[in-house]
């Protein structure tokens, strides 16, 4: 994607079943658990890099020693801090206590983050605060071990309105007006309901308050508390959560909207966003990672025990399609193959748009994450040519000759390494002229593989949100290459409305597709569908978020997507551009063709899974017609 959004963040857990003193006869180490970690927060990197944070529990320790140890850091590389502290830190004890380290039972009860259960997160800041206050994991701190809480999550709600009217009404004072800290009071509330019922039933069976504690260890009912506390959430969510004395859980929402997988073995429970990073971290087979399933939690009980537990009703899988076109590592085998599909699936329309001239056209690929599309894109138009070739070679008939043949079988795609990113903007250019000259250095071009106002250059990106890079700097140093005509792709559909649900894509006018809507409407004289939109939703403004209509579909549905697409190239073809600028999109029906198992398409749609999304499009329409830049929820 060549336009900068932030999105998804990711989680990590870890859950050791053996003691430590086991992992370091087999393995040499008691770190192991912590270096795992490490490894799957680093190969998730690219999910988050505004924060990241770790929390440890200790299992076995004594009253009056600590026993959850957490550290958050947001730092230019929050991981490498993160880690660096960590370490650092039983450094320090190894060199002070170099006989008592070679023991792992003291190492556990001595060492900050020596310990049985990890989890860990990397944040990317959808509301734009990157201080450590709002970097996870969150926690809600007692002196009862059972009711010590840390959570950590991929998720957004569109209705903190209402949890946060919810937790007053429960008499809370929440702390801050976020779905983190809403969320965290709301698990946290079913929490503590289930250890004051636990605690009643024991002391009606007279039990002194010490066996009370152990009781409630053992019959804490964590499926209770999630079905409970989640009862409420619109939204997407993969939220992790560990409690003092050691259970631990992942539940997701009904729709899949967020990922999560996990691994488990005798020796280890794994959990991440992403399957392909449990696969390289732990060493194993694509069919030993499973997918915590829509609706459901993992919880894994203080005792290492597994269950996979219903906590609400699933619905019809939405799962996010821009994690399989972008987010996700595409070293994972479904995302590779499909991200290839969304390639190949866009030959047809290319080849309609280049008019079958493969002689006088080069193709290629930026930015680097849409290197996988571009495989599939010219196996595409591979096909096409066999096509080509077969009816080019029986039309001839009785006229072919050897040289003939020569000629037609050797036609190919000519491929080119064309755009290279070069240097990385600094934001501390102050001045626009400035910063749009540095914009436009961004990528370096490779020169003499475009001929002169001859080659047309096919470029294929993951993307178009904004269109600011392409008009700003992409489509100049393209243009640079002095080619006759570009013509941008892009593996996904035109992004139309805003997201909701984890990634920072909330202002409508952001859109570059909305944007070239907006001008045709004003090109042909319909404004007044702009207006009456806008007043469709502002009457139903106040309404419950479950009697809310996406009106908003309503201003697109006078033009096609050719038309759209062709308004967008006029709209980012830069001044003074030499080249005939074209722009490509992928379909929706191609979409779900290339992702037929991950139907959460309403960036391109408008087709929100959950009544918060409708809510959150109305309002941010609302937002764009009275001049309010800002989010929508």
């Amino acid at each position: 994607m060549s336009d900068p959004i932030k999105h998804e963040c990711g989680i990590a857990l870890i859950r050791l079943k053996k003691p430590l003193s086991y992992y370091e006869q087999k393995y040499g180490t008691w770190m192991y658990g912590l270096n795992k970690l490490y490894l799957l927060m680093e190969k998730q990197h690219n999910r988050g890099q505004d924060g990241a944070g770790v929390v440890g529990v200790k299992l076995c320790v004594d009253p009056g020693c600590e026993y959850f140890d957490r550290y958050r850091s947001v730092e230019s590389n929050p991981i490498k801090d993160l880690f660096h502290h960590i370490f650092t830190t039983i450094d320090k004890y190894s060199k002070e206590h170099p006989e008592e380290v070679l023991d792992a039972e003291w190492a556990s009860k001595n060492i900050p983050f020596i310990s049985e259960l990890y989890m860990g997160h990397l944040r990317y800041g959808t509301f734009g605060r990157n201080s450590v206050e709002y970097a996870h994991p969150v926690m809600r701190q007692n002196n009862w071990k059972s009711r010590n809480l840390a959570l950590a999550g991929n998720f957004n709600l569109t209705n903190v309105d209402e949890l946060f009217e919810k937790l007053v009404q429960l008499g809370q004072h929440p702390k801050a007006y976020t779905d983190t800290v809403t969320v965290l009071e709301k698990v946290g509330h079913f929490l503590d309901e289930e250890n004051e019922r636990l605690f009643r039933v024991f002391k009606n069976e007279r039990y002194n308050n010490q066996e009370i504690s152990a009781k409630i260890k053992e019959q804490l009912d964590i499926q209770s508390i999630l079905e409970n506390a989640s009862r409420d959430w619109d939204g997407g969510y993969a939220m992790a959560g560990v409690i003092g004395h050691g259970d631990m859980f992942v539940t997701r929402d009904p729709w899949g909207i967020r990922p999560a997988h996990y691994y488990e073995d005798d020796e280890i429970v794994v959990v991440a966003s992403e399957r392909a990073v449990i696969q390289t971290v732990m060493d194993v087979t694509y069919d030993k990672v499973n997918e915590i399933a829509p609706g459901h939690a993992l919880i894994v009980k203080h005792n290492g025990t597994v269950s996979h537990e219903l906590v609400r009703v699933p619905q019809k899988r939405r799962s996010c399609s821009f994690e399989r076109i972008y987010f996700s590592r595409g070293s994972d085998s479904d995302i590779y193959k499909e991200r290839k599909e969304l390639g190949r699936l866009l030959s047809p329309k290319i080849m309609q748009v280049i008019n079958n001239n493969m002689e006088d056209t080069v193709f290629s690929y930026i930015p680097n994450t849409s290197e996988t599309a571009f495989y599939g894109m010219v196996e595409g138009i591979r096909e096409q040519l066999l096509i080509w070739k077969k009816e080019k070679i029986h039309a001839m008939a009785n006229d072919l000759t050897e040289e003939c043949i020569a000629d037609i079988i050797k036609v190919e795609p000519r491929i080119e390494k064309i755009a290279i990113k070069d240097v990385k903007l600094r934001t501390f250019i102050a001045d626009d002229a400035s910063r749009d000259d540095m914009v436009g250095h961004v990528y370096d071009v490779t020169y003499g593989q475009v001929r002169d106002l001859k080659d047309t250059l096919v470029v294929i990106d993951d993307s178009i949100v904004r269109g600011t890079t392409l008009k700003k700097s992409i489509l100049k140093i393209l243009d640079r290459l002095n080619p006759k005509k570009i013509v941008v792709i892009s593996s996904a559909p035109q992004i139309r409305y805003p997201d909701c649900y984890g990634i920072d894509m909330a202002v409508m006018g952001n859109f570059i597709a909305f944007e070239a809507t907006i001008a045709l409407l004003k090109d042909r004289g319909m404004e007044d569908l702009i207006q009456e939109t806008y007043n469709k939703c502002k009457a139903q403004q106040n309404l419950p978020k479950e009697e809310i209509t996406n009106y908003v579909t309503d201003i697109y549905r006078p033009f096609c997507d050719e038309e759209i697409s062709a308004k967008i190239a006029e709209l980012l073809t830069p001044d003074g551009c030499g080249a005939e600028v074209h722009i490509v999109y992928q379909s929706v029906d191609n979409l779900h063709k290339a992702c037929p198992d991950d139907l959460g398409d309403w960036y391109f749609t408008g087709n929100y899974p959950t009544p918060g999304g409708n809510k959150v499009v109305n309002n941010s329409f609302i937002n764009y017609v009275e001049g309010n830049n800002q989010r929508a929820y």
